[in-house]
């Protein structure tokens, strides 16, 4: 995974970022660090986004929420505290949440008659004014959404994987009949994927969750499954069929054409600041990050190289040939920052992943030339300047193509097919995706689980980009006949 042995050592004693062949652990926390990502924060488990991880995530934003209004979705606005009663209406909801809840027995120095809960996602307090909203089928569907933070208590916290405060957006919606439902869940999977594959450069599985693995109270949960630089898989995204469970239990039903009175079927979705973390494992390297072109927050970076005396007159120059690619959408920076070498400039952004760099000093002005790096490349490019200008999309989206066929390869020989059980448990070790049939007993997956710390993430759909070839079999575990008309994907997870 090292480009050249000798610059990483050289690197790394002058970032402090450890080589993924060392420890991954360490080389995510400091990459996370270093390119000011985020930060810790002063709450436990919490942590402090940075302006640079800010600004990638509201990219992230931006994408999710035009696809979302595009798709005929309406942005609303729910409370942070939701009444501890609305949490234990349904019962398996609150029974997969009760040990991650935060709650707010006062206010001042008074105490609640009924406490509050941080919320951990949304859907009792929605369905409890759905309840009120709903008359007709005229009045469905409801598409809404909404964009905030969700608390879930984490014993071992992790920027951006697991925080105890984390950033998301959560879809709620609900309908008239099942099939609509379920419709409205697998469009927005869909969406997923084609925003991971198509902006971020990120292979996934898009399958159905085995039933241990289901979201608390849903009737079937999709997600999408990512592989990361270490092999342990990140559930990227979510989307769930409710069925009429929490429409039931808080009462949200309307009159059908026919007259009669029937429950909503509901739906729910989210993709959260997880997926930053996705970024960063699946495409960093020894060096640091490389950021997606068409998500990261700089797109090109434009580095003046002069002298004292005529560094003044670079950065304008550079101003000039920023503005040119500006003209063309494009986000880019120049560095201005005097008292800096430029070794140390090209370095810095290098660490925070910047897709393109572009060196311009006094000889390249007079020759009209510029100095060309791809961030996932060696080599620098000597280039007519109207040329670098005129070809920086097209550039941009080879590197994205090129992060994707690299993620690519990486999963797909990573993943291995196995028949025994101990071929299993030796794959697993070994840092691998598994494919296995399995019978579909959630105590068997316990029982995996504890011999390996491999869980079952997801059965691949039938039109999934990967693994979904139908075949019959026993189960790798118990023996018994596999359930699922096809291999389920293991892995050790995030």
């Amino acid at each position: 995974m090292t480009k050249d042995g000798g610059k990483q050592d050289k690197k790394a004693q002058q970032y402090g970022v450890t080589p993924q062949s060392v420890d991954f652990n360490d080389w995510y926390n400091e990459v996370v660090k270093k390119a000011d990502l985020a930060d810790n924060s002063p709450v436990a488990g919490a942590m402090v986004v940075r302006p640079y991880g800010s600004a990638l995530w509201e990219n992230i934003q931006r994408w999710l929420d035009d696809k979302f209004k595009a798709t005929g979705h309406e942005s609303l606005i729910f409370p942070t505290l939701i009444p501890m009663g609305f949490i234990t209406k349904e019962a398996d909801h609150v029974e997969g949440f009760a040990p991650e809840l935060f709650t707010v027995n006062k206010i001042g120095t008074e105490e609640l008659a009924e406490p509050y809960v941080m919320r951990p996602t949304s859907e009792t307090i929605i369905g409890h004014m759905w309840s009120g909203w709903l008359n007709s089928y005229r009045d469905l569907p409801f598409l809404h959404y909404q964009w905030g933070s969700v608390f879930r208590a984490e014993l071992r916290t992790k920027a951006f994987l697991r925080t105890s405060e984390f950033y998301w957006h959560e879809g709620h919606t609900a309908h008239a009949d099942e099939n609509e439902a379920r419709g409205e869940v697998r469009q927005m999977l869909d969406i997923y994927h084609e925003f991971c594959r198509d902006v971020l450069a990120l292979p996934v599985v898009r399958g159905e969750k085995t039933a241990s693995e289901r979201f608390a109270g849903a009737v079937a949960t999709y997600s999408i499954e990512g592989m990361m630089r270490d092999g342990k898989a990140l559930q990227s995204g979510t989307s769930h069929y409710l069925g009429q469970n929490f429409s039931k239990a808080f009462d949200v039903k309307f009159q059908t054409r026919e007259q009669r009175e029937e429950f909503a079927h509901t739906t729910s979705w989210a993709i959260s600041s997880r997926i930053i973390g996705a970024i960063i494992m699946t495409h960093g390297d020894d060096f640091g990050l490389i950021m997606p072109p068409r998500i990261a927050p700089i797109q090109v970076v434009v580095i003046p190289v002069g002298r004292k005396d005529n560094f003044d007159e670079m950065v304008a120059e550079g101003e000039k040939l920023a503005a040119e690619l500006r003209a063309q959408g494009l986000k880019v920076k120049v560095d201005k920052r005097d008292g800096v070498t430029n070794g140390f400039k090209y370095n810095d952004w290098e660490l925070k992943g910047v897709p393109v760099r572009i060196e311009l000093g006094p000889r390249d002005l007079e020759s009209g030339v510029v100095v060309v790096k791809n961030r996932n490349g060696d080599e620098k490019e000597t280039l007519p300047r109207a040329e670098a200008v005129t070809g920086m999309t097209a550039r941009l989206d080879g590197i994205h193509d090129w992060l994707l066929e690299r993620a690519t390869t990486f999963m797909l020989e990573n993943t291995v097919t196995v028949d025994t059980y101990e071929e299993f448990k030796a794959a697993i070790e070994a840092g691998k995706w598994v494919r296995a049939f399995h019978c579909g007993d959630p105590e068997s997956e316990r029982q995996i689980k504890e011999d390996t710390k491999a869980t079952a993430r997801n059965v691949p759909l039938d039109d999934a980009e990967f693994f979904n070839e139908a075949e019959e079999g026993v189960c790798v575990h118990t023996g018994r006949p596999a359930a699922y008309g096809k291999r389920v994907i293991f892995g050790r997870q995030y």
